[in-house]
């Protein structure tokens, strides 16, 4: 079939007929192999908005097969499909049936295209340790047999490191795929590596240089109808000319950004920095209507990036926080209508202006409470774990039928090791890593680690960064001063806002209300 689709390919309506022919057939035979097969280079001819049908039809196709091959391929191209349109959790929803499939195969190519596919997820949510853990795997991988995959790989892996601050290390890896592209002959793909190269350009502060690679990157995207980097590029531009000081210039590149995001629903949380950017703008240029315009697009985008992005929810340190952002629209409001109705709007204001008050005192006080209360629990179980500590007993849990036990013995003893050195504060830790330093392999240390930790392996090595930081903190009076950058830095997170998000969901409260009642117990010591 994908030789007659080739040989067809210059005439879009001889390849329509012939494809819908082809699944006629398919059906009629009972064949559901050829059937998926068909559904699916009927997906890549369609328009954008068929696309989830004619995955939907793929799926449907390939469960008659019973095999999983073709089940667990077909799920993984739905999960590509949904992330080729940004809508992520869907993506990923998909990629979860798909390893459910896949991992019970042989088929090295499609696990490996599953975890680069995973790897992107986890770069969108800024997990870029776990990302480039799983990129380097498809790297290697790839680099044999697979050429784009090998690229587009090594693409991802850039735009990580970009987002980790390394940029010297970007720029060597955009270099080698633009080299690779040529060695290759894969020229439609040097696009991403010029557009990645002007965005880390941007970052180093060559900011001419950015401009002019994001801009010679643009019409091959829109002819790839890659809205997302399209709109990336557009802002990163918009970022040049402002950091420049030429705002006038840098307004049109963001109002791009916005129609994309009004048309294609695309945001990602650097992106959102336009939004506070126009508001301040439109501020200074004392245009309401505007400004009432870009409060409402920031209301919008975070309410997107909350639901997709749930450890975003406890995010309290943005420039403008939800009730703010609400109370000032309404502040522009009763500004925009005082002509016709001056006292009305006065009384308006003020009852909203103490509405707003009385929320945001009740929430303080509301989440204090809670605060107190977790810290409280927090220090009783600590308490009761030093009084009553014990060595791990590895035989309250049954053993590993699949795994040797004297291997599960040796690496258990290596656990203890790791844990009783801290090596888990090295920032550079991943399962891989940690499993080439045992000898063993991934599989085996993950498995043991859930087994025997009950935790998979990034929870693991997180919860013992936090406990680091919670003993740390009781200790140390020096490291109460720290800022949550240092303290990020110390307990190794890849990111300032990776260990606030961490340390949070594990303790309940924020570091500095932590650090708080820390100095009120010492203070209140008779010691």
């Amino acid at each position: 079939m994908e030789e007659k689709i080739d040989e067809l390919e210059p005439d879009s309506s001889k390849i329509a007929v012939y494809l819908y022919t082809y699944l006629q057939k398919a059906k009629q035979e009972g064949n559901w192999t050829e059937t998926a097969k068909a559904y699916q280079n009927l997906m890549h001819a369609a328009p954008e908005r068929l696309r989830t049908i004619y995955a939907d039809s793929i799926v449907e196709a390939a469960k008659k097969t019973n095999d999983n091959v073709i089940i667990g391929s077909s799920y993984l191209t739905k999960g590509i499909v949904y992330y080729s349109l940004k809508r992520h959790n869907l993506a990923l929803d998909n990629f979860v049936v798909a390893n459910n499939y896949i991992s019970r195969t042989n088929d090295n190519y499609l696990i490996y295209k599953l975890k680069y596919h995973i790897a992107l997820v986890k770069y969108y949510l800024g997990y870029y340790d776990e990302a480039i853990s799983l990129l380097d795997e498809c790297i290697n991988y790839f680099k044999k047999d697979a050429s784009q995959p090998y690229l587009n790989s090594l693409h991802s892996l850039g735009l990580c490191y970009n987002r980790q601050g390394n940029y010297g290390h970007v720029t060597e890896i955009n270099n080698l795929g633009l080299q690779e592209c040529e060695r290759l002959r894969i020229k439609k793909l040097e696009v991403y590596f010029n557009h990645s190269e002007g965005i880390n350009e941007y970052y180093k502060k060559d900011y001419a240089s950015s401009i002019q690679k994001i801009r010679s990157s643009i019409e091959d995207l829109k002819q790839k109808k890659d809205f997302g980097n399209e709109s990336v590029g557009y802002f990163y531009i918009g970022k040049d000319y402002w950091a420049l000081g030429k705002f006038d210039m840098a307004i049109p590149y963001f109002k791009k950004v916005d129609y994309l995001f009004n048309t294609k629903g695309y945001i990602r949380p650097d992106i959102r920095e336009m939004y506070e950017l126009l508001i301040n703008y439109y501020k200074t240029k004392e245009n309401p209507k505007l400004q009432l315009y870009y409060i409402d697009q920031l209301l919008k985008a975070d309410r997107i990036l909350n639901e997709t992005f749930k450890y975003l929810v406890g995010k309290i340190n943005k420039e403008y926080q939800t009730q703010e952002l609400l109370l000032e629209k309404e502040k522009i409001q009763q500004l925009l209508d005082r002509k016709n109705s001056s006292y009305s709007t006065l009384i308006t204001f003020t009852s909203l202006l103490f509405f707003s008050f009385l929320l945001l005192t009740f929430r303080y006080y509301r989440n204090r409470k809670l605060y107190k209360k977790n810290y409280d629990e927090l220090m009783q179980k600590n308490n009761v774990t030093e009084e009553t500590a014990k060595p791990r007993q590895r035989t309250e849990k049954p053993a590993i039928l699949d795994i040797n036990p004297e291997t599960v013995a040796l690496i258990l003893k290596q656990l203890e090791k790791f844990e009783r050195e801290k090596k888990f504060l090295d920032k550079d830790m991943n399962l891989s890593k940690l499993s080439a330093t045992f000898n063993s392999n991934p599989r085996y240390l993950s498995n043991i680690i859930r087994h025997y930790r009950d935790k998979v392996f990034t929870e693991y090595i997180n919860d013992l960064r936090i406990d680091y930081v919670i003993e740390l903190l009781q200790s140390d009076k020096k490291a109460r001063l720290f800022t949550n950058k240092a303290l990020a830095e110390e307990a190794g997170f890849s990111s300032t806002q990776l260990f606030v998000n961490v340390f949070k969901a594990k303790t309940g409260m924020p570091t500095a209300f932590f650090i708080e009642q820390i100095k009120k117990e010492n203070l209140n010591s008779p010691n």
